[in-house]
């Protein structure tokens, strides 16, 4: 039976997650708990005030992340993992192991190659 790449559930949880920013504001809500819109820019202060935005509506769209809005003055919006977003911990977590082992790899490698074009 021939599978269809559409139907890769692989390719499904990579778009879920994919991007350079959602996968940091997931780790950041795993490792920090729940946080304000402000606390999370602060925690990457390379993006953009929009892009958190969007990232975190996404976030939001894909169940999870939920943002809760209290009724005060000034406004306070907190976003922190739903239940079914604490789902995506082994997950993060298996990719951040295998992040930090492919860098080694690379960097072994990178020096093994270094090696053999010194020695040629």
């Amino acid at each position: 039976m021939e599978k269809k790449a559409e139907h890769c559930k692989i390719v499904v949880a990579l778009d879920t997650i994919v991007g350079k920013w959602k996968p940091i504001i997931l780790m950041q809500l795993v490792f920090g708990g729940t946080k304000r819109f402000n606390e999370l820019r602060r925690l990457m202060p390379d993006i953009t005030q929009r892009m958190l935005t969007l990232q975190l509506r996404e976030l939001e769209e894909q169940d999870l992340v939920k943002r809760v809005i209290y009724p005060q003055v000034p406004p306070k919006v907190e976003y922190s993992l739903t239940e079914y977003g604490r789902t995506i911990i082994p997950l993060l977590d298996s990719m951040h192991e295998w992040g930090a082992n492919h860098l080694e790899h690379m960097e072994k490698r990178n020096q093994q190659l270094t090696t053999e074009r010194v020695s040629e």
